[in-house]
């Protein structure tokens, strides 16, 4: 029984459409592998099952196998597509993930993470790819002496920790995001961690988190550099985290990881269990995860860009230019644009937090056009969570960022518990 969205009546889970496609595919489907190829030729292969080709379902079968791949795209990451079962579906996939295709965008944005051409490669099924994973056993080390930083946009966060004790902390307020010269973050950083490195005899490691996407310890994109210039980028960016741990001493591991994962992860550890998926509502939607061996996968878990709903006429994402992914669902966004449905009329002056604001402040009064606002995202968030399953192991969620805060999270929440 479908569970409806009160403000959204157009909502289409795309949970919903997968069981769907099982139910009507069980006895005569056709089945089709997607592969997900990234750095170090780590391949994540998923299978599901379609219409048979040629039998009047074929439009049908590409949009629900291109959603399928957006959504495995983005939690894994890549720079290869691999579709085996279907030459029909396969062209149609390379069409849209083409430069200048339906999804130019993704083309562009993984090429520019994994330094690679970006393709999409059409094989048989006795040829798909099987999965091909690794993960790291990131934070749990608490022996020896150790640096952790924390760089985030408006300060910076530096630890020195001997055998699981901090015996130095530092906080200190910088403006990465508006700084150009890629010499300021750099000094920063390296001050930080010098500063760190000097209460503790020696450097057995160096842990760093941040909002970004980091491949092999490397920064590929990140905010803190929003005004460094491409060209700085590559030059100087790219490997800051790793030049800095050289100035601090000679072959010093360092791991470099999304704060969004580390997030997960010290919930892993404080529930002292494992197959953690953290999600944040604010600004836009983030995600982290741990996995059922209570690591870190280095997938990229950008949820923001994962299709929830199927709806044709969902909102889009101004990015992207997608339309139906979480960013427009588990965001301060979400709440703005489900405002007017519920009867709540926002001034168009205000920025999107200061409209947030707005609805908090009617929710804490106990206004019933704010409470139905939240009971709506619940309801997007039950069924996303049942979505994110297709591709994560889940024992638990953890929630969190300003959309969830004061009445408005807890009302959220028994929506999510029927999903």
């Amino acid at each position: 029984m479908k569970v409806k969205a009160i403000l959204d009546p157009q909502f289409i889970p795309m949970a919903l459409l997968c069981r769907e496609m099982r139910e009507a595919t069980e006895k005569d489907g056709q089945d089709i592998v997607i592969g997900i190829e990234r750095n170090k030729g780590y391949i994540s292969a998923y299978r599901t099952r379609v219409y048979p080709d040629g039998v009047g379902k074929d439009e049908l079968n590409f949009e629900f196998i291109e959603r399928m791949v957006k959504a495995l795209l983005w939690v894994r990451g890549g720079y290869k597509i691999i579709i085996a079962g279907s030459e029909l579906i396969g062209n149609k996939i390379k069409d849209a993930y083409a430069k200048g295709g339906l999804r130019d965008f993704d083309n562009g944005f993984m090429s520019r993470v994994y330094e690679r051409p970006f393709e999409v490669v059409v094989t048989t099924l006795d040829k798909a790819p099987v999965t091909s994973e690794s993960a790291s056993p990131v934070g749990r080390h608490l022996d020896g002496c150790r640096i952790g930083f924390d760089a985030g946009g408006s300060d910076r966060k530096v630890s020195a920790v001997i055998d699981g004790e901090a015996v130095f902390s530092e906080e200190v307020v910088w403006f990465p995001k508006t700084n150009a010269d890629p010499k300021y973050h750099y000094d920063g950083i390296l001050q930080a961690m010098k500063t760190a490195a000097s209460h503790m005899p020696r450097v057995d490691g160096i842990g760093v988190s941040s909002a970004g996407v980091y491949v092999d310890n490397r920064i590929m994109i990140a905010s803190l550099f929003l005004k460094v210039s491409d060209e700085d980028f590559d030059k100087h960016v790219k490997n800051m985290y790793l030049d800095v741990a050289k100035e601090i001493g000679e072959n010093i591991p360092v791991e470099v990881a999304n704060d969004g994962d580390v997030t997960a992860l010290a919930g892993a550890m404080d529930l002292e269990d494992d197959s953690v998926l953290g999600v944040a509502m604010g600004t836009s939607e983030a995600g982290g995860y741990v996995d059922e061996q209570g690591n870190i996968t280095g997938w990229l878990n950008e949820l923001a860009f994962i299709p929830v709903d199927a709806n044709p006429g969902a909102m889009q994402d101004e990015w992207s230019l997608d339309i139906g992914c979480g960013v427009k669902y588990f965001s301060q966004d979400a709440v703005i644009k489900l405002a007017p449905a519920a009867g709540i009329e926002l001034d168009e002056s205000l920025s999107p937090a200061e409209k947030l604001k707005v609805v908090q402040k009617l929710m804490a009064e106990g206004d019933e056009r704010a409470a139905k606002i939240y009971e709506t995202i619940g309801v997007y968030f039950g069924y996303a969570i049942a979505f994110y399953a297709e591709f994560y192991k889940i024992k638990h969620v953890l929630i969190m960022g300003r959309v969830t805060s004061g009445e408005g999270g807890v009302i959220l929440l028994p929506p999510v518990e029927e999903e």
